[in-house]
């Protein structure tokens, strides 16, 4: 597999309903990893995939992220879609590597992994279960590259953001909620009055939503 990852495989022999978490701007493949208890009470698989852009966050320290950022510039979607290949190509080998249930898999991505979410989950709605989409957004640019299928109406996508985030301002994420809405999705939107994180209150909405949208089904 072509990235760097983390995973949290539960006792037992699978298959496994399967969360990829995908971190955001200066995190790393251990971010989300954490999380993995709160998944459908750690029974979920969780693989962690680590961006290769590297960003500078202190003195001899490193962070990833997926694609450049540059101040005051919207992201170029060509770099998006070429990070998106490489991780859709990641996802597919861990899958296969992994006991991982393929008709349980959830993208969840926070900030600039959830514009990852995004891309790789729009564009096949039949390969995932869902989106949990955190403190992110989803670019007018990207939009235009990914095709609106309204024929897979009922696809879940969780929305989560704060509403004193100053990384990626609520008004984004009100944005991408109308950006969202030729795809025929099933959305679900929450705000917290919260910064640019998770709080225990916006986790027990992804937990439920996992739960119930997502990744509780049985599939036979």
């Amino acid at each position: 597999m072509n990235l760097l990852h983390t995973v949290h495989v539960p006792a037992g022999e699978g298959p496994f309903p399967t969360v990829i978490a995908i971190h955001g701007w200066g995190a790393s493949a251990h971010d989300l990893l954490g999380l993995a208890p709160y998944f459908l009470d750690g029974e979920a698989m969780v693989i962690c995939p680590q961006g290769q852009v590297e960003v500078p966050i202190g003195p001899g320290a490193l962070g990833y992220g997926w694609f450049p950022l540059r101040s005051g510039l919207m992201p170029d979607p060509s770099e998006v879609l070429a990070s998106a290949e490489e991780l859709r190509q990641f996802v597919l080998a861990a899958l296969a590597h992994y006991p991982a249930d393929l008709e349980r898999v959830a993208l969840l991505g926070f900030s600039q992994g959830g514009v990852m979410a995004y891309e790789l989950g729009l564009r096949e709605t039949s390969r995932f279960a869902g989106i949990a989409a955190l403190s992110t957004w989803f670019p007018p640019q990207l939009a235009e590259a990914v095709p609106a299928r309204p024929e897979h109406e009922g696809f879940p996508v969780l929305m989560i953001h704060g509403t004193e985030d100053f990384v990626v301002p609520v008004e984004r994420a009100r944005e991408s909620r109308e950006t969202l809405r030729p795809y025929g999705v099933t959305l679900t939107y929450r705000e917290f009055p919260m910064a640019h994180e998770i709080r225990p209150s916006a986790l027990e909405v992804i937990q439920h939503w996992l739960l119930e949208r997502a990744l509780g089904r049985e599939t036979g």
